[in-house]
């Protein structure tokens, strides 16, 4: 499932650029890009997104699973209908950005009540900082983070940044994995060039 996951992202989500022309969400330009919403919102994506995670969590004691708006959105939720079909059902809830401006002014939505054991995911992270608001947001509400899952980690520093708060921290995947994979479809281009971009 992870190679076909691999290759649903390679194809779907990766560009790769011969320049650093992609604005990422840290300011800083790269010459990759990885938009893993054209990934995780297909029917196929989803299920094999939601099976994985649900793999690396479904041992623990978890009440719900979530994380920062829009990102974490797809990977929650898939991995909440997984797993009601393996009778171990985990809610999802969302992070707002910023708390809503009516009614309960809540931050966080969802099923989930202060003491919860929750997993926080995020699809991609670079330095870390959409994670690491979601961590915070989660303890302030007063929800105990057991792990944080993310799908691709760009290797940037994001890691290190999120461990520093003091998380169980896994990533699926790497951007170095997803690299392997295109430069495996497309021989002949100069890796080392291109990665050091």
């Amino acid at each position: 499932m992870l190679k076909e996951l691999i290759n649903i992202l390679v194809s779907k989500s990766l560009q790769v650029a011969p320049e650093p022309i992609f604005k990422l969400a840290s300011g800083t330009k790269s010459n990759t890009y990885i938009d893993c919403k054209k990934t995780t919102l297909t029917a196929k994506g989803s299920y094999l997104i939601g099976t994985i995670f649900f793999d690396r969590i479904s041992h623990l004691n978890v009440d719900a699973i979530g994380g920062l708006t829009l990102g974490a959105d797809p990977i929650a939720l898939a991995v909440s209908q997984i797993s009601y079909s393996k009778n171990h059902p985990i809610n999802a809830f969302i992070v707002r950005k910023e708390p809503k401006g009516h009614g309960l002014k809540q931050e966080i939505e969802g099923d989930v009540r202060q003491g919860d054991n929750v997993i926080i995911v995020d699809d991609v992270i670079t330095t870390g900082g959409s994670t690491i608001k979601a961590i915070q947001r989660a303890r302030e509400f007063g929800l105990n983070i057991i792990k944080v899952i993310v799908l691709v980690d760009r290797q940037e520093g994001g890691k290190e940044n999120i461990l520093d708060q003091n998380v169980d921290l896994e990533a699926i995947m790497t951007k170095q994995d997803l690299l392997d994979e295109y430069y495996r479809r497309t021989k002949g281009i100069d890796k080392q060039g291109a990665l050091s971009r």
